[in-house]
């Protein structure tokens, strides 16, 4: 496989990440990034084009056979003109076949390319094992991903998985699911409340009534709000109450924080 380039076998090259814009798109860059990608990393305009064509229900043109410029136009021009998502399934499929056959593909350096693409032109995705994730600040994944290992060093598997199913459902593809994002991260927090308090029945509103040496005031007072605000706009969403992305964020990273907080404490 391709050895680094000179910039990073030397430690000059430094990811610098930029603010978030892009989200429910595939910039044009991007599509073209991924074709070359996928040739660097072990790929010909053939074996391309039967991946991306399967992936985008479509049949290859009979008509080209040389590889270049024919079909390798032929892919790009498949990846230019298809919808948004469909660029990001292509990117799923191309890890997951370079998995499948690691001495023909390089996997690892495909997702890492790919991911440091995404940072330095604010596209909030990252491949993950493979799988599409959305990709928030970096307090935000920082926080997310601290909160996960942390449930999952402690034994907090119910409250890991609801986590992680809020994070699945940012991540959805057209649209993310807000409210069930909303849902599943409070849901974590509220696992985790009920352990550490021992009431498996409680809500996490009466936990934080009840419980007044939890939580650290005020800031008690802002996780019951957040609580409040998931009952409204996630569990009895009202017409016209629905969540916006970065509500949901916001209350994913409180959820995910809060979390952590409470199992360290329990656990010091």
């Amino acid at each position: 496989m391709n050895e680094e380039p000179f910039s990073k076998r030397h430690g000059f090259r430094r990811v610098a990440e930029v603010e978030i814009t892009v989200r429910h798109d595939a910039p044009y860059d991007l599509r073209g990034v991924l074709v070359e990608l996928a040739y660097r990393c072990g790929f010909g305009p053939k074996s391309l084009r039967s991946l991306v064509c399967r992936v985008l229900l479509t049949r290859p043109d009979s008509n080209n056979w040389s590889e270049y410029p024919n079909i390798d136009e032929e892919v790009r021009g498949l990846l230019d003109n298809c919808d948004w998502y469909r660029v990001y399934d292509v990117a799923e499929a191309l890890y997951q076949r370079m998995a499948e056959t690691p001495f023909s593909y390089d996997a690892e350096m495909f997702q890492s390319e790919l991911n440091e693409h995404f940072v330095e032109n604010g596209i909030g995705w990252q491949l993950a094992n493979g799988r599409m994730e959305v990709r928030g600040p970096e307090a935000l994944q920082e926080a997310v991903q601290t909160a996960k290992s942390t449930l999952e060093l402690y034994g907090h598997t119910t409250a890991q998985r609801e986590l992680h199913e809020a994070l699945i459902d940012l991540s959805r593809r057209p649209e993310p699911d807000v409210s069930g994002a909303v849902q599943h991260s409070m849901a974590a927090l509220e696992c985790v409340a009920r352990e550490v308090v021992g009431d498996p029945r409680a809500t996490l509103g009466e936990i934080i009534k009840r419980e007044s040496g939890l939580i650290p005031k005020p800031l008690d007072e802002a996780v019951a709000k957040a609580w409040g605000y998931a009952s409204e706009h996630a569990r009895h969403i009202r017409e016209g109450r629905a969540s916006s992305y970065e509500e949901a964020e916001l209350v994913v990273g409180i959820s995910a924080s809060v979390s952590t907080y409470l199992v360290k404490k329990r656990n010091a």
